[in-house]
């Protein structure tokens, strides 16, 4: 059953094949046997996904929920508030810390009758390319345990691979999704910024963070947009526009399409064993009729030193929040208030996260302001501009998620620069707001997986799902599961 689509789940479910239960039971039982040692889940919902199955069953007979999630089990990156469920957002800082309410995509979730399996691991606050940040425990590679899954959403994405969840809801920054999507072999795919309500999506910078799904494929991640998708007047950034039926396209014909691959992404950086895989890709593309030409990014370079003077700063401002006195952790017995604030901050916050802290307030500091977040804001919009100036003559553009294959646990850990390199192909799309997605397109010579991203312009997701799709159709790749897992 683990190895059925979203679809086929719901097929099964709503032809009397499996019940909810049957189904919910299968993905808690793979959850205990397989996810000790990838430790892909912060908090495991056993005996309440058990009795919402139960009540989902009971609907579904008498036919009040037929949706296309009704009755499929679902995990939330532990960064989505969930009303009586622990958020950790895989920090100490919020160890202690239950959601008195929902986040809008897990309101809409749960009311198209999915069952929520658990909480996945994540990288402290979103803060990493590794998923070896959190305060719970590195996640492994379910492809080769020695390796990280990427970040900041590798414990969702690790699940998928293994097929642990068959639809997870994640975050995506600077590339969260795109690259442990990548790493880990799965489909994800991150919206323009403002399609998905990031109400009760705990912030790490705000003008950069959106939600989306990743899962085995192209189709169900358009059947989760479908549910998910709209304008929600509690999120200010929330953009109301029309939300297309994301599954109604995917079987339209790619021929002539125009796909521009940048120059710039296929420069020194890139390893020849990645590049290898997605040449091959690229030409599959071509026998299904698309066009494709060269396109430029020229200030692509900048992305990366940009991202990590904005992103910072947000992210500088929005964890002030966390200071011991309304909730989270608290040291014990402090001197006074500032002690309270100091130590709080101190024992609460990991390495990672103090360091972007301390990057983003320096960025915003007197005297600075002006020669480092300004100037950076400035070049985000030219960053901008060179997309804008590349769908003049490309319908989407595609390219590498990540310059590697996945690296071992560890490797980069005393180099954050590395670190923040492994995002050098993602950061663009985030900082311009537009969609970008992940799908996998085979294996490097390590045996490790490849991932090809897709850039689309504004609201243009179900375009890339079509595309997307449509090579998914001609492959298998996205049907590979490690050999331990299937």
């Amino acid at each position: 059953m683990s190895a059925l689509s979203l679809k086929e789940l719901h097929s099964g479910i709503h032809g009397g094949q499996f019940s909810v239960m049957e189904a919910t039971a299968t993905y808690l039982d793979r959850i205990e046997r397989l996810d000790g040692n990838l430790n892909t889940y912060i908090t495991v919902l056993r005996e309440q996904a058990q009795q919402q199955a139960q009540a989902i069953d009971q609907q579904i007979r008498k036919g009040e929920l037929t949706g296309p999630l009704a009755g499929v089990p679902y995990a939330l990156k532990d960064l989505f508030c969930t009303e009586g469920i622990l958020t950790t957002c895989g920090s100490k800082m919020l160890a202690n810390f239950v959601s008195p309410y929902d986040a809008h995509v897990a309101t809409q979730l749960k009311k198209a009758g999915g069952v929520l399996l658990g909480k996945n691991n994540m990288d402290e606050f979103a803060m990493g390319s590794s998923n070896e940040n959190s305060a719970y425990g590195v996640v492994r590679n379910p492809w080769n345990t020695d390796c990280v899954p990427g970040g900041s959403s590798g414990g969702g994405a690790a699940a998928i691979a293994a097929r642990l969840a068959p639809m997870v809801l994640g975050t995506d920054t600077g590339g969260s999704i795109r690259q442990p999507g990548s790493f880990c072999g799965v489909t994800g795919i991150k919206p323009t910024y403002g399609r998905i309500s990031r109400y009760g999506m705990i912030a790490f910078a705000s003008s950069l963070d959106q939600c989306g799904p990743m899962a085995v494929s192209a189709e169900d991640c358009a059947l989760t947009l479908n549910v998910i998708a709209g304008f929600d007047e509690r999120d200010s950034t929330c953009a109301n526009e029309p939300v297309p039926d994301y599954t109604a396209s995917l079987t339209d014909s790619i021929q002539g399409l125009r796909i521009g691959l940048p120059k710039e992404f296929f420069a020194a950086g890139l390893d020849s064993n990645v590049a290898a895989v997605i040449e091959r890709a690229v030409k599959e593309f071509e026998k299904l009729g698309a066009v494709v030409k060269e396109v430029s990014l020229p200030n692509s370079h900048l992305a990366v030193p940009v991202y990590y003077v904005v992103a910072p700063a947000e992210a500088s401002s929005n964890l002030s929040r966390f200071d011991g006195v309304r909730f989270g952790h608290r040291c014990e017995n402090p001197k006074d208030l500032m002690d309270l604030y100091k130590r709080s901050r101190w024992e609460g916050f990991g390495e990672e996260v103090k360091r972007r802290i301390m990057l983003g307030t320096y960025a915003l500091s007197a005297g600075y302001y002006d020669a480092y977040y300004l100037k950076a804001q400035k070049v985000r919009r030219l960053i901008k501009q060179d997309f804008v100036d590349a769908f003049k003559d490309v319908d989407v553009i595609m390219g590498p998620s990540a310059p590697t294959t996945p690296f071992k646990i560890g490797e980069k850990a005393d180099d954050p620069v590395a670190m923040y390199l492994a995002d050098i192909y993602t950061i663009p799309t985030s900082l311009a707001g537009l969609p970008g997605m992940t799908f996998p397109i085979g294996f490097a010579a390590d045996g490790l997986p490849v991932g090809m991203q897709l850039i689309g312009n504004y609201f243009q997701e179900a375009r890339m799902l079509n595309v997307a799709h449509q090579y998914q159709l001609n492959s298998d790749w996205h049907k590979q599961v490690p050999a331990q897992f299937a």
